[in-house]
Formats: C-alpha cells, sequence, structure tokens
C-alpha cells in the first residue's frame, strides 16, 4: 500500500506486519503488535524469519534529512518508535527512541549481516525529536529534545549494498517484548541536504 504525507517527495510504501498506518492533518500514526521487531542478534546465526516489524518506506534521491518528532505509547520493554533506512535485505539501521529496558532512551541499531545495539541518551517523557541524514554513503542520526538544538548520536554507512540512490527511509513501530504498542510521528519534515555541522547542535 502506497502513503502520500504532504511533508515528503516521495510516496511511502508499507512493508512487514501490517501498521495500521494513518495520516491526519500532519500527524502519523502506527501500531507495532506483539512481539514484532527488527533485530538480528549477534549471539545468532541468521536471520529469525518472524523477526519483523511495521515499516513504511520511500526513496529519497542524493542527499537529505529526515526530521520528526517521536511519541511513543510506552507498555513493555523495549517498544520503540524508530525512523529507519535500508540499503540492502541484511543493511539497515534504526533510530529509536525505546523503552531501554524502563527509561525512555534514544537507541540507535547498525545492520550488517547481524546487529549491534547502543544506548543514547535517556529521555523525560514519551516524546523525542529524531533526524537521520545521508549524504553519499554515509548517514548520520540525530535527536533532540526540543526540536531546536541537535546532539549527534552516530556516523556511519551500511557498506557496499545498493547504489546510493537505492536507500530506503522511513519510519517503524516495534513491540519486542510486548503486546504491541502505538507510535505517532509528527512535525515530520524533509530537507534536501546535509546537516552543516554534525556535532555543533544544528
Amino acid at each position: 500500500m502506497d502513503v502520500k504525507i504532504p511533508e515528503l517527495p516521495f510516496p511511502l510504501r508499507t512493508y512487514g506486519p501490517d501498521g495500521h498506518w494513518s495520516q491526519e492533518d500532519g500527524v502519523l500514526s502506527g501500531w507495532a503488535g506483539a512481539r514484532e521487531d527488527r533485530f538480528v542478534a549477534p549471539t545468532g546465526e541468521a536471520l529469525d524469519p518472524a523477526s519483523d516489524a511495521p515499516r513504511l518506506l520511500g526513496e529519497p534521491e542524493g542527499d537529505f534529512q529526515l526530521i520528526a518528532r517521536v511519541t511513543v505509547g510506552f507498555a513493555a520493554s523495549f517498544d520503540a518508535g524508530v525512523l529507519y533506512v535500508q540499503v540492502g535485505p541484511r543493511a539497515w539501521a534504526k533510530l529509536c527512541l525505546e523503552y531501554s529496558p524502563d527509561v525512555p532512551t534514544v537507541c540507535t541499531v547498525v545492520t550488517r549481516g547481524h546487529s549491534d545495539d547502543a544506548n543514547s541518551f535517556t529521555v523525560e517523557g514519551s516524546s523525542v525529536w529524531l533526524r537521520v541524514s545521508r549524504t553519499g554513503r554515509a548517514f548520520a542520526f540525530h535527536a533532540s529534545r526540543d526540536g531546536k538544538k541537535w546532539t549527534f548520536v552516530r556516523l556511519f554507512t551500511l557498506g557496499d549494498e545498493g547504489p546510493t540512490s537505492a536507500a530506503l527511509v522511513g519510519f517503524m513501530t516495534q513491540s519486542p517484548v510486548g503486546e504491541g504498542c502505538v507510535v505517532t510521528f509528527d512535525h515530520i519534515e524533509y530537507r534536501d541536504a546535509w546537516p552543516d555541522g554534525l556535532r555543533d547542535g544544528s
């Protein structure tokens, strides 16, 4: 199913389980079902076929920034709202506001065959601003408590899978050990440029 969000210059398509995605008055909502996640444990040998979560993704061209304020209806550990980027079936990354395991935390996961997992900083309340940026094959993750001053979280590549124009980017919901959670994304913004500075708060 294709979804058009006015703030984005490209259409979005649903992937994975049904996320019950809806968009109204600038607010995008999605639902993660019970025990839905996208994570390849580094201690395991293969991607569990059941390891999937609702995603709503599109294919931007060139340099970009995708920004949204994420609000999560936390109900269980590791429930999260996510900005997500993927360049191949085993090459993708998540920037999350996650209950990790009992405090709202900005977390990142980068998967190149297997996933890593890193926490950044904790958040008061259930909302935070997230930003994913790309230039060439490089991606950057930032987060902000107010949508104005940005904290650098991570700079990385996803290897050599796929041309630079083939990255899928968008939104994801997850509830790895819980019975499901609702996530909303608002103040969605798209910029067709790499940030001026990665570590200066801009």
